[in-house]
């Protein structure tokens, strides 16, 4: 199994269909529109401008565990995210990402691996299903680390 056969609804209702995203790269990210790196959206579509039709896929996985810094509703998260930030990479419902009630795409991105430590951890999946890297919290989406990572899963 990997996270391309997990079930999770999108933001705006209905599936999010992970099985469209196998063969393409993909950043999984728990985000919060309240949090000190809420400005990180702006370098998540930045990367999913520059790489999506290289086969990157962004999706973002919105999550209130931490603080309650995600605590609106679906329609609320969506409209911030399109005017703050523009956001056109996918977004799926609000889950939990540790703890009993850790939705199974956590359960298939952590493994044995630990928790979530905050908002904006990133998961870089290859295109088999891979967790090919982690990357903790304060990572920006521009750190030359994250990008030479996904860069070499790329085709050229």
């Amino acid at each position: 199994m990997t996270i391309f056969d997990v079930d999770i609804d999108a933001l705006t209702g209905g599936s999010a269909d992970l099985r469209q995203y196998r063969g393409n790269v993909v950043l999984v990210v728990n985000v919060a529109s309240k949090c000190g790196l809420t400005p990180q959206y702006a370098g998540l579509q930045e990367l999913h401008r520059a790489y999506a039709a290289r086969g990157l896929v962004v999706l973002g996985v919105p999550c209130n565990q931490f603080a309650g810094q995600e605590p609106g509703s679906a329609a609320d998260i969506d409209q911030f995210c399109q005017v703050n930030y523009g956001v056109t990479f996918p977004l799926t419902e609000k889950v939990e990402v540790n703890g009993p009630g850790r939705h199974p795409l956590y359960r298939e991105l952590v493994g044995a691996g630990g928790d979530i430590q905050w908002n904006f951890e990133k998961f870089l999946v290859g295109p088999d299903g891979t967790v090919e890297a982690r990357f903790d919290p304060g990572t920006q989406p521009d750190d030359e680390r994250l990008v030479s990572a996904i860069e070499k899963l790329l085709p050229r």
